[in-house]
């Protein structure tokens, strides 16, 4: 059962990530927590695992289509492979209620950033040579913190960051951010191991479905509208938001 269960999460993970380049944290926490009954930190750990996944077959996909930029992955990766360290500590420390908190409030962000899309415009003169560097680093730091401390994949920062800052075209950004997770992913799922927040048994069928979705949504990211997508996708994540925002405080906190 668990192994059934834990494929359809990381398939429905994967089609999410591989049509928004976002990693599918956002999908399979919350069904690991719901359906699983996993604790928060060790979804968030397990999430990371498989979002290494996620990141490469997503980033071979979209290189395929020419669209990876890895000079700009390997620039936000050097500063992410640090932060999503801290990031890691920083959630293993925080009470469980406190970190479904987070991760809600983090959720209803993407979800307005995934509804603004349309209406946010590129700047007219993006950031080039030492700045759009610095751009990159400073992109890779801050979604690398987000990816350790919230399980995902950072792309809700990378890709809007990409876009607007340094002039990227969105799936040349979508590709790029699913590059980076791949080591920062990485590094984040060992900080975890370390903490003691992975199950091996639920990654036995999670990332065959992490596989198989990512493809799947990598590939028709390039031919689908995607308007539709993320009004459900952002529909999914304030009802899932909200829920998490709506958890209780300890008896002994709320005193």
């Amino acid at each position: 059962m668990v192994l059934h269960m834990s494929f359809l999460i990381g398939f429905f993970a994967g089609l999410f990530g591989g049509i928004t380049g976002a990693g599918g944290g956002i999908v399979s926490i919350p069904l690991m927590v719901g359906v699983l009954k996993l604790n928060q930190h060790t979804a968030h750990g397990i999430s990371l695992v498989a979002l290494v996944f996620t990141g490469l077959v997503g980033a071979i996909t979209y290189a395929l289509n020419g669209s990876v930029d890895v000079t700009a992955s390997v620039l936000m990766a050097v500063t992410a492979v640090v932060t999503v360290q801290i990031g890691a500590h920083f959630a293993h420390a925080l009470p469980e209620w406190r970190l479904k908190r987070a991760f809600g409030f983090y959720l209803l962000v993407v979800a307005s950033l995934m509804l603004l899309k349309p209406y946010i415009s590129m700047l007219k003169h993006p950031a080039v040579g030492a700045v759009k560097i610095i751009v990159l680093l400073c992109t890779g730091a801050f979604s690398g913190f987000l990816s350790g401390m919230m399980g995902v994949g950072g792309g809700a920062i990378m890709i809007p960051a990409m876009v607007l800052l340094a002039g990227f075209e969105q799936h040349l950004a979508q590709g790029s951010s699913l590059l980076v997770m791949v080591p920062a992913g990485g590094v984040g799922a060992y900080t975890h191991w370390k903490l003691g927040n992975i199950r091996t048994s639920v990654l036995r069928g999670l990332i065959p479905g992490v596989l198989a979705g990512t493809f799947l949504g990598g590939t028709f990211a390039h031919v689908l509208s995607d308007m539709l997508l993320r009004t459900v996708f952002a529909a999914m994540l304030i009802w899932t938001g909200v829920r998490y925002l709506r958890t209780k405080w300890p008896a002994a906190d709320a005193a």
